[in-house]
C-alpha cells in the first residue's frame, strides 16, 4: 500500500509538472521585411485632465518639486529616456471647448476656465501654447495639435496655426514674438477636432465632413512648415464614419483617426485596475486583441477609395479604462496600473506593427496620471508603471523593419466568445542590422518552452530583459516603486539557426540578437 502511494505520488508530480509548462513555435521570416515601424507608433497623449498636466509634466517654475523650467525634473528624465516621437494635446474632449489665445501671454494675466468635462476643475491655463511646444522641442518628439471644432471657430484655428508656424511679418506672429518667442515652432500634426461624433460637437459624419473641408481650407502651411491635417475620426466599430469621410472628404485629409479603449462598457462599473479575476484577465486581453480585427475593418474601406494609401489612419486614442483609485477625485480618471496593463500594452504593439503600410500612428491614453499611463505621480513622488517599461522595452522596434513572422501556440477561451493565444510575438530589424523579437507568455499560470526558428539569420546568442511579478495584479506604489520592473534575461540558446527559450508564466521578454 504504501509503494502504491509513493508511485501515486510520483505520477501526480510527473503531471504537476508537464502542465505546468507548454509550448510555442515561431518562425521568423527575417528576409520578407519591407514596411518601416514608424516610430509615431509608439505616440503620446496628454490631455488636461486630472493631474496629466499640472502636478504631472507641470508645476511652474516656483514649485518646491524640483524642474526645469517648470516642468517635473523626474517625469521629464523619464520621458526623455523614453524617447517619445510625438505627443497629442490638449485633449481629448478638453481640445473642444479650448480657447488657445487665453494660454498666451504674461501668466498672470491668463484668464481661468472651468473643466466641464473632467471633474469641473479650475484651469488657470498657465501650461499653454508656449509650453507645450517648448516642451515638445526639449524632449525632441513632434507636436500633435488637437483643434477646437466642437465651440471654436474657423477663424480661431487658422489664427493658432499662423501664431504657431508663421515666420513673417504677419499679425500672429507679431503676437508670438511679443510673448518672447521669435522664431517659429515647426509643427507637423494638426487634429481638425476630436471625437467629433461625440464629445466634440455630437455630430453626424455628413455635417463633420462638410465643416472638415472648411476648416482645413483656412489651416495654411507657413513658409516652409507643412501640415498633416488628421480628420477626426471613428469611435471602435462605426465603421459608417470612416466610409462617409474616405467619400466626402477624402484627399483633402492626409490622415483619419480612429479611438478604441480596452473597456468593458461606457456606463456603470469598468472593474477595478488593480482587483480582478483571471477571468476578467484574459478577457481585457481578448478586447485588446479585437482591435485587429476593427483595423482591418477601417483600413478595408479606406482602400476602397485610396488604393495607393495616401490617406494614413491614426489610432490616436488607445489604453485601458478602469474605474478610478478609490479615494481620487471624481473625474480626473486616475488608475493604477497593473502587469494585465502591461500585456495589453505588448500585446497591441505586436499587432500595430503588422499593419503600418496603412497604420502611421498610435497614441496611448495618457502620458502621467491618467488611465493606462507611462508615470504616476503624487506631490513629490514619481513612479514608473509596468506600461512604461513595456515601452522603453520596445522602443528598439522605432522606425525598423517589420519582419513577419508565424506563431503556432496554445490559445485559451474567454467570455463573449473570444480566443486569447498564450503567446505573442513581434520582430524587427533596425538600422544596423541588428534583429529584434518581443515575446508575451500571458498563461498565468504556465511557462512556455518556445522554440524560434532563425533561417537566414547568422547569430549566435541573444540577450534581453524581462517584465514579469509574483501576481498579475502586481503594480508599483508610491510606497512600492519597484515591485515590477525588468531584469536580465539569459534562459535563451541559439545553435544552427534554432533559438529556444523558456518564457516563464505572465512574462514580456524582447531579446537582441547577436
Amino acid at each position: 500500500m504504501k509503494h502504491k502511494l509513493i508511485i501515486s505520488s510520483l505520477l501526480l508530480a510527473a503531471s504537476v509538472s508537464l502542465s505546468a509548462q507548454k509550448s510555442a513555435t515561431i518562425t521568423i521570416e527575417a528576409d520578407k521585411g519591407t514596411q518601416i515601424i514608424p516610430k509615431e507608433i509608439y505616440g503620446q497623449f496628454a490631455e488636461h485632465l486630472g493631474t496629466c498636466i499640472y502636478g504631472g509634466l507641470w508645476v511652474g517654475e516656483d514649485s518646491p518639486i524640483p524642474n526645469i523650467k517648470g516642468y517635473r525634473t523626474d517625469v521629464f528624465n523619464a520621458l526623455k529616456e523614453l524617447q517619445i516621437p510625438v505627443l497629442r494635446w490638449p485633449g481629448g474632449c478638453f481640445a473642444d471647448e479650448y480657447h488657445w489665445m487665453d494660454g498666451i501671454g504674461p501668466k498672470e494675466q491668463r484668464p481661468k476656465m472651468v473643466n466641464n468635462n473632467w471633474g469641473g476643475t479650475i484651469e488657470d491655463n498657465s501650461f499653454g501654447t508656449h509650453e507645450f511646444l517648448n516642451l515638445c522641442e526639449m524632449l525632441g518628439c513632434e507636436p500633435y495639435i488637437s483643434g477646437n471644432v466642437g465651440s471654436g471657430t474657423v477663424e480661431e484655428l487658422a489664427k493658432w496655426v499662423e501664431y504657431m508656424t508663421s515666420e513673417g511679418d504677419s499679425p500672429m506672429a507679431r503676437l508670438r514674438r511679443q510673448n518672447g518667442r521669435d522664431k517659429a515652432w515647426k509643427v507637423k500634426y494638426l487634429g481638425v477636432g476630436n471625437e467629433s461624433w461625440g464629445c466634440g460637437g455630437s455630430m453626424r459624419p455628413e455635417y463633420y465632413a462638410d465643416l472638415y473641408r472648411r476648416y482645413s481650407t483656412y489651416c495654411r502651411n507657413y513658409d516652409g512648415n507643412q501640415l498633416f491635417k488628421v480628420a477626426s475620426g471613428a469611435s471602435d466599430y462605426d465603421y459608417n464614419w470612416t466610409k462617409v469621410l474616405m467619400d466626402r472628404v477624402g484627399g483633402r485629409m492626409q490622415g483619419l483617426s480612429l479611438h478604441y479603449y480596452t473597456v468593458t462598457g461606457w456606463s456603470g462599473s469598468k472593474g477595478s485596475a488593480t482587483k480582478f479575476s483571471n477571468d476578467d484577465y484574459y478577457w481585457a486581453l481578448g478586447k485588446c486583441r479585437e482591435i485587429e480585427d476593427v483595423l482591418k475593418k477601417h483600413i478595408a474601406i479606406m482602400d476602397e477609395y485610396d488604393p495607393k494609401k495616401h490617406i494614413a489612419l491614426l489610432l490616436d486614442e488607445w489604453g485601458t479604462w478602469w474605474d478610478e483609485e478609490p479615494g481620487t477625485i471624481s473625474g480626473h480618471l486616475f488608475q493604477q496600473n497593473t502587469l494585465r496593463d502591461a500585456f495589453v500594452a505588448s500585446l497591441s504593439l505586436d499587432i500595430f506593427h503588422k499593419y503600418t503600410n496603412r497604420l502611421k500612428m498610435a497614441n496611448i491614453a495618457q502620458i502621467v496620471n491618467v488611465l493606462q499611463s507611462m508615470i504616476l505621480t503624487k506631490d513629490d513622488k514619481m513612479v514608473l508603471t509596468p506600461t512604461y517599461y513595456v515601452f522603453k522595452m520596445y522602443n528598439v522596434h522605432q522606425d525598423a523593419t517589420y519582419l513577419p513572422l508565424e506563431l503556432k501556440c496554445d490559445t485559451v477561451d474567454v467570455r463573449d466568445n473570444r480566443k486569447v493565444p498564450l503567446v505573442s510575438a513581434t520582430a524587427s530589424k533596425d538600422k544596423n542590422g541588428k534583429i529584434h523579437i518581443s515575446l508575451s507568455n500571458v498563461d498565468v499560470d504556465n511557462a512556455q518552452e518556445v522554440t524560434v526558428n532563425l533561417a537566414g539569420v547568422d547569430a549566435k546568442k541573444a540577450t534581453g530583459e524581462i517584465l514579469t511579478a509574483k501576481h498579475i495584479t502586481d503594480c508599483n506604489t508610491f510606497e512600492n516603486p519597484d515591485c515590477v520592473k525588468p531584469a536580465a534575461f539569459k534562459e535563451v540558446k541559439i545553435s544552427k539557426g534554432v533559438m529556444k527559450l523558456k518564457l516563464p508564466a505572465k512574462s514580456i521578454v524582447t531579446l537582441e540578437l547577436q
